[in-house]
């Protein structure tokens, strides 16, 4: 395969992997009864003025099955940090005792793991557009190397065919994905 198609097909390959990644994050924040200290990673905290994560503030650990514990490396910051989960979408209240926070992750109702399912089609649903947008867009350059005369039709209905084969590969690693995250969501 010429060396151009070969570059080509090898960033699309990246950016693909990046979608992956950025849903497994997605993935990641998203509450499912279990403690997780993911939850927390898109919550800024003010810290002196600036938004500053709140894993960068305290270490968090998981005690039990569904408390996190916060464990401020500055114990001025705890009542920021409790500020800023109890205005965060989260829906749990802090429990601090002057040195620790506390949260306490109840069962989510039949309705909620309904909801949840439903955002976890959701991304993968977005991730795979995206996925597919990357294959249309990867297309639209092999077929202007055409028109250019840079590559033959044969290279071109070649690499077009990789291209698909790895649009399918990753589209059937989304749907994975979203399948074990929707089974663990409803088997709470």
């Amino acid at each position: 395969m010429l060396e151009i198609l070969k570059e080509k097909l090898d960033a699309s390959e990246k950016s693909m992997k990046k979608v992956i990644d950025h849903l497994q994050k997605e993935y990641g924040s998203i509450r499912a009864g279990r403690a997780n200290p993911a939850v927390l990673d898109k919550i800024p905290v003010d810290y002196y003025g600036a938004p500053t994560p709140i894993n960068q503030l305290a270490a968090v650990s998981v005690s039990e099955g569904r408390n996190l514990l916060i464990t401020p490396y500055d114990p001025s910051t705890i009542r920021s940090i409790s500020k800023a989960i109890l205005a965060s979408d989260l829906g749990i209240t802090p429990t601090d005792d002057g040195k620790t926070i506390r949260l306490v992750f109840p069962q989510p109702t039949e309705e909620r793991r309904m909801e949840l399912a439903k955002t976890v089609k959701k991304y993968g649903d977005e991730a795979k557009i995206k996925i597919r947008n990357e294959r249309r867009d990867l297309m639209d350059k092999f077929k202007k190397l055409k028109k250019d005369s840079e590559i033959t039709e044969d290279d071109q209905k070649s690499a077009e065919k990789k291209a698909q084969t790895l649009t399918d590969r990753y589209t059937e690693e989304i749907d994975k994905i979203s399948a074990e995250k929707e089974k663990e969501i409803m088997s709470l």
